[in-house]
């Protein structure tokens, strides 16, 4: 259990305290350069002070459009320093997203880590960015002074004080700021580090996006507190994390699932030898049969793992010294409460699908503006409807059923995407797949199943359905299997369901 009175009240803490611990130990490996904690914690007290210099003050919005990098590392802990927040932007968003963040959050200053992206460089200029110095003498783009921009009041406490401003990615409309405290991001470093067994000797591999709450939190932050190092990659190639593993310097590994299945597909299934200790999927749902190839791949548990950026992200993990051979999300992390309810609010019974429920240190300070939105997912004595439906075991071992919004009503009787999904992708030809439903004419709805093929394999249309017909009932089976080159994503390697409902719903229906 975490003492979460012995957290600081800070996340800028973390560098600094390894600075003076450990000076000279690796704290990021980028480009084939290591940065020192020493190295890190002076550029992150020269980013600060030059953050002032450029009107930054405490309570200010500080928006950071970027790619994973060493700059991008200090510009987060030096926006704690100023006690600035720091609203995290991935670089490939659309200027349309890009624009509605900055209006949305009321950022007195942008900067642009142009040096390593492209898109962060269109960005900036789109914008009116300047060129400028950044830390470890690379450069960055400084957008100009929003004086209209009003700061936030700050708190001393860490549970009080927001550290990050990180938006949702929106299905539809404006995207939702999620105000995580110093002390949910603290928190989560903290268990993650934890429930991995890091050490200082350990490396991790930073290629999640740092301006996702995954990358941020449980990634970048849980490494870090550690003190251990952290290899830092833009963004995600299988032929470069390949030849990574084969030079057996990396010790954790934390991914989607979409990530390791573009491993298998470049390695052919043929085992790997890496210096390899722990293995951990999250972000979305792990079907069976590829946690099953990659254990064998890598010849390790693939841990898994549930959570949502309202909860800074992680809510229950499987435990290192217990690994599973199902797809269970694992037990709630040390210090958070889970609960699963009815549609009464009641709780269900073991092994009862209900909507899953969680409090602890974890869990938001509230949505960004959007009072009645926070409200809305809110319940009573501070517990968080996470909109995921669960199911709980009598050991507490949770699994997840589906989101609620996806459920799926075919002539009365509930689908939930998840479980096709699940049988999809264990076919062999299938890469990934994604569920939706479709309204119907008759006011029904159909179930409408997205694959993307794995390039190694072909297989028919009828195969898939009888492959389905085997395993589920007529009523789950898909209307319509449609194959994509790749399914939309977003930079994690979260699919973008969004996307395509609205696919399914535009596109001619089979006459089949």
């Amino acid at each position: 259990m975490i003492d979460l009175q012995a957290l600081p009240a800070r996340i800028s803490a973390i560098p600094c305290r390894w600075a003076e611990v450990a000076p000279h130990a690796p704290a990021l490996h980028e480009d084939g350069r290591t940065v020192s904690y020493a190295e890190l914690w002076a550029a992150i007290q020269a980013t600060a002070e030059g953050l002032r210099a450029q009107g930054i003050r405490p309570g200010d919005r500080l928006m950071l459009v970027s790619e994973n990098c060493a700059a991008q590392v200090a510009l987060i802990f030096a926006a704690s320093l100023c006690d600035a927040w720091i609203v995290l932007v991935n670089a490939r968003l659309s200027a349309r997203e890009v624009d509605q963040i900055r209006s949305h959050s009321g950022a007195r200053r942008v900067v642009y880590t142009s040096a390593v992206s492209a898109e962060a460089r269109a960005h900036g200029e789109r914008h009116g960015a300047l060129s400028g110095a950044a830390p470890f003498g690379g450069s960055w783009m400084l957008g100009p002074l929003s004086e209209e921009c009003q700061p936030e009041p700050v708190a001393a406490a860490g549970e009080a004080q927001p550290a990050a401003l990180i938006y949702t990615t929106g299905t539809t409309g404006q995207p939702k700021g999620v105000m995580l405290s110093h002390r949910n991001l603290l928190f989560i470093a903290a268990v993650s580090s934890q429930l991995r067994g890091l050490a200082p000797q350990d490396r991790a591999y930073g290629v999640l996006p740092i301006t996702h709450v995954y990358g941020l939190a449980s990634v970048m932050l849980g490494t870090l507190y550690a003190g251990a190092s952290l290899q830092l990659v833009p963004r995600f190639s299988a032929e470069a994390l390949l030849s990574t593993l084969r030079e057996g310097r990396l010790t954790i590994l934390q991914g989607v699932p979409a990530m390791y299945a573009r491993l298998l597909e470049l390695q052919g299934g043929q085992p790997l030898r890496t210096a390899l200790r722990f293995i951990y999927a999250g972000g979305s749902p792990l079907a069976p049969s590829l946690k099953a190839d990659v254990e064998k791949l890598l010849g390790l548990p693939l841990h898994n793992g549930y959570g949502m950026t309202e909860s800074s992200p992680t809510i229950s993990q499987t435990r290192l010294d217990a690994p599973r051979s199902d797809t269970s999300v694992g037990f709630a992390i040390p210090g958070v409460e889970t609960r699963v309810v009815d549609e009464a609010g009641n709780e269900a019974r073991a092994g009862e699908a209900g909507e899953l429920w969680v409090r602890g240190p974890n869990v938001m300070l509230g949505y960004y503006r959007e009072p009645e939105l926070t409200q809305a997912v809110m319940r009573p004595g501070g517990w968080l409807n996470t909109g995921d439906m669960a199911r709980q075991e009598a050991d507490g071992a949770l699994f997840i059923v589906g989101r609620t919004k996806e459920l799926i009503i075919r002539s009365g009787f509930n689908v939930y995407p998840l479980e096709v999904e699940t049988v999809l992708n264990a076919h062999p030809a299938v890469s990934q797949s994604a569920v939706v439903g479709r309204s119907a004419p008759d006011g029904n709805e159909e179930v409408v199943a997205f694959v993307e093929l794995d390039p190694r394999h072909t297989v028919r249309d009828d195969e898939l359905r009888a492959w389905l017909a085997r395993s589920l009932s007529p009523y789950k089976c898909p209307s319509e299997i449609v194959v994509m080159p790749a399914l939309p994503a977003a930079s994690t390697g979260k699919i973008l369901k969004g996307q395509l409902r609205q696919l399914a719903q535009d596109m001619p229906r089979s006459t089949s």
